[in-house]
Formats: C-alpha cells, structure tokens, sequence
C-alpha cells in the first residue's frame, strides 16, 4: 500500500502547483476565480481563510459539478500544507476542469500573505 507523501508526490506530478505569492497575484488578475479552502469546516474555524470559500475535499467535485462550474474557471485551492490541495487538484483535472491549481505551501502563510 501507498503512503499518504507517495500519493501526493505522484500527484504532484501531474498538477500545476504554486507558491502563495504567485497564485494570489494570478487571483488578482484572474477573471471570476474561486479560491477554495478543501480543509474540513471544524479545521478552517481554527484558522481561517476569510478570502477562500470553504469546500472540504470530500465533496468538492459533487459541490462544483452540481454549481455548474465552467471547465475553464481559474480554480486555486489551498489546505493546511498543500497536500490536500494538490490530491484535490488532480481530482478536478480528472473530471475535466481545465485550470486547476494548488496553493503549495502552510494555511498560516496563505493566511499572512493576503
């Protein structure tokens, strides 16, 4: 069996991936981005996000698939660590959103930079 690090750097691979500097600064310039915290409600409360809408990882392809989300919307995501984000971005890729990316880096610096 896989380990949780072996999933994600495979993952990895295959999503784009960005420091928070960057990807706020895409957000910025983005027309109609989302930006989606996947981490679970009880954790978001902890430290929150006031920018990002919360969507666990759990249910984000039902959540957004059932909102009739364009394919090419700009989507950042971001976690605790970035793992979360970069596992749930290759989910949305698969089911055909076409500019997806993870924000690879801790909630706390996300948080700060913004």
């Amino acid at each position: 069996m896989k380990t949780l690090p072996e999933l994600i750097a495979e993952a990895a691979v295959n999503v784009r991936r960005l420091p928070v500097k960057d990807a706020l600064a895409e957000i910025k310039s983005a027309q109609t981005p989302l930006l989606i915290d996947v981490r679970e409600p009880a954790e978001a409360a902890q430290t929150p996000n006031p920018e990002a809408e919360v969507i666990p990882r759990g249910v984000l392809e039902m959540q957004l698939l059932n909102r009739a989300i364009p394919a090419d919307t700009p989507i950042y995501l971001h976690c605790a660590t970035g793992g979360r984000a970069t596992l749930a971005a290759e989910q949305l890729q698969r089911i055909g959103f076409t500019h997806v990316t993870a924000i690879s880096c801790p909630i706390t610096t996300i948080v700060n930079a913004q």
